[in-house]
This record gives structure tokens, C-alpha cells and sequence, in this order.
């Protein structure tokens, strides 16, 4: 296991893989027993990991209480990332779920019970809400920074817009800084290419990228069988819908035969190599049911692949950027000095 800093502007050390937690518990109705995710989070940890992912929603509280019992005896070791917003009751009330400061103070204090702990590493606000002002939510995020009770606030699953917005006003305000983004990734979902990325890249952002398998369907399994999250949540989920993510999942299966590899191991390392790749390391959210799973997603800390197999799946993969995106490219080369090859200086000098 590599470790890198989690973004640019901290200095918190995380593993390169985040272990990610949903699984943990059955509040669900499906999930992992307490001692197959004790097994999991042992194994994680022997490998090298120490960035752990949960939130008071997983499980209806549960993924927290079982990561509490499991980080108790190395706290200060591991980096502990949980969610606020949605709510650990599945039976939510208008105080108990949003952005607002009043749920904000009342969530966090709820996850440091489950999680039996007197501080979180990194608080990420799960989702945007539409309604609380980004000023309210950053200074209650920052009066938690303040207070010792989470060190770094970051966003989960929010537009471009509204992560640069809330960390140009947190700098200019002297609040606690945006640290990072958490964002959904694989080769079945790029879409945070057209904005996501490249905004976390200029401002230094951390950088978690959530479900490298597509929701299992990169595996492959769900060609024979709709047993899994399919079948289980029916959520965060891609199925095979156009022939382009068909001709992904063909192209990850012929790859897996070639490097005598499973479908999982080529889709996740192809995940892993794009987030390295990123101004500052970005780190993938494996989230294995089994332990099995996880010596998966840990076999895929050796494979490299090649050039030709990594260009393959990203041109099988590759996304229309849109506009503006397309235009500017068009221009670029006029606007960066004519004939220039390499961008290092004007090509005509300035007067």
C-alpha cells in the first residue's frame, strides 16, 4: 500500500485505497455480519490501509457503530471519514436531515457516540440541499474545526459550482478550508472529467472517488446473474443499457483474460492509475461485502497495466466533454502560440 496527502492543502496522510464501509451492518435489509466486516476491516489495516469511509446513514447507523468498535484500539493511527446529512433514522424529520447548522451540530455529535470517538478526521457533507445558505454550512463547519471535534471539512456528490463557491468564501472569509471532494468514478462513469476533476486539480483538493466497479456490473456478474447490489438495493447500480457500456465491460473481460487477472482487479487498477495520474494522488473507495472482495480490490495494487491495454479501456470508455469544453479545445492551440508543441512559454515573446 501507497500513501499520499489527502489533497494539496493538508498535510493528513491516507492510504491509497479508502476502505469504504456501507457494507457494514444489515440495517438494510442486506449487508455484512459483524464478524465478515470485522474480518474485512482487520485485513484492510494489515495491508497497509488506514483511511476508513462511513456515514451516519450507512445502515441506519450501524456501518459507524461497527467502525467505532473496530478502530478503538489504533484511533490515532487510522483517518476516519464520516457523512452528515441524511440521517442515521430511516424515519427522518425535518430537523434531523439537511444542511442546516442545527443538523450539522446534532449529527455530528450523534456519529461521535456510534463511532466512540472524541473526534473525526474528515467530516464530509454527503449532499447538497438546496436551501441551507453555503454561508451557514461553512461556518458551522467551521465552528466544528474550531472546537477539535473534526479536522477537515469536504464535500460529497456536489456540483462544481458549489465546492469552488463554499472554498472561495471559506478563504476569503477565514473559515476552515474545503479540503476535498468525494465523487462517484469508474469507466462506466466519468462525468466528473467535465468539471469535478479538473476543479479539484486547480484548487488542490482531495480527491475520493467512489464505486471503481460501477456497482459491480465491471465484474462482469451481472451477465449471469442479477445476485448483489442489483438484487439487493437496486440503487448506485449501472446495468447494460447502449453499446458503449457494453463494449466497456467486453473490453475489461478481454483484458482480464489477457493479464490472466479477474474483471474486477483491471477495472479497479484502471481507476487507481487515473487517480494517480491527477495533480495530487486521488484515492478510490473500494467497498467489498466479503473478504474475498477485498483481496480482489488488494490484487490490484500490483497490476500495471500496460499503455496499450490502459489507452484501450480509456478510449472505450472516453466521454463527449460537451460545451464548452469542446470549443475551447478547438481554439486552444491559436490561443497558446500557433504552432507551439509544448506550451512552456509564449511562442512569440510579449512586448
Amino acid at each position: 500500500m501507497r500513501y499520499t496527502t489527502f489533497g494539496r492543502r493538508t498535510g493528513l496522510r491516507v492510504s491509497e485505497y479508502a476502505l469504504g464501509t456501507g457494507n457494514f451492518g444489515t440495517g438494510w435489509g442486506a449487508g455484512t455480519e459483524r464478524d465478515e466486516a470485522k474480518a474485512i476491516f482487520d485485513r484492510f489495516v494489515e495491508a497497509g490501509g488506514n483511511f476508513i469511509d462511513t456515514a451516519d446513514s450507512y445502515q441506519a447507523g450501524q456501518s459507524e457503530q461497527l467502525v467505532g468498535e473496530f478502530i478503538h484500539a489504533d484511533r490515532d493511527d487510522l483517518v476516519l471519514a464520516t457523512k452528515f446529512a441524511v440521517g442515521a433514522n430511516p424515519e427522518r424529520t425535518l430537523s434531523r436531515t439537511g444542511n442546516a447548522r442545527k443538523n450539522l451540530r446534532l449529527s455530528v455529535e450523534d456519529s461521535l457516540a456510534r463511532l466512540d470517538t472524541d473526534y473525526i478526521d474528515v467530516l464530509w457533507v454527503h449532499y447538497p440541499d438546496a436551501l441551507t445558505p453555503v454561508e451557514e454550512l461553512l461556518r458551522g463547519l467551521d465552528d466544528l474545526v474550531s472546537h477539535g471535534k473534526i479536522l477537515y471539512a469536504a464535500f460529497s456528490n456536489f456540483p462544481a459550482w458549489r465546492v469552488s463557491r463554499a472554498s472561495l468564501l471559506a478563504d476569503v472569509s477565514g473559515w476552515a478550508p474545503v479540503a476535498g471532494i468525494q465523487v462517484e468514478y469508474s469507466l462506466v462513469e466519468r462525468a466528473a472529467e467535465r468539471e469535478l476533476l479538473p476543479m479539484a486539480e486547480a484548487l488542490g483538493l482531495g480527491v475520493t472517488l467512489w464505486s471503481p466497479l460501477g456497482g459491480g456490473l465491471l465484474t462482469g456478474k451481472y451477465r449471469q446473474s442479477r445476485e448483489g447490489r442489483l438484487s439487493d438495493w437496486g440503487t448506485l447500480v449501472h446495468i447494460e443499457t447502449d453499446a458503449q457500456t457494453t463494449a466497456i465491460v467486453d473490453a475489461v473481460i478481454e483484458t482480464a483474460e489477457q493479464v490472466d487477472r479477474t474483471p474486477a482487479q483491471v477495472a479497479t487498477a484502471w481507476v487507481r492509475e487515473r487517480a494517480r495520474r491527477l495533480a495530487t494522488p486521488g484515492v478510490p473507495i473500494i467497498g467489498p461485502r466479503r473478504l474475498s472482495q477485498l483481496e480482489d480490490y488488494l490484487a490490484a495494487l500490483t497490476l500495471d497495466l500496460t499503455a496499450e491495454q490502459y489507452d484501450r479501456l480509456d478510449e472505450v470508455s472516453r466521454i463527449e466533454l460537451g460545451i464548452p469544453h469542446q470549443a475551447n479545445a478547438k481554439a486552444l492551440n491559436g490561443l497558446q502560440g500557433g504552432q507551439a508543441a509544448v506550451f512552456d512559454a509564449p511562442a512569440v515573446p510579449l512586448a
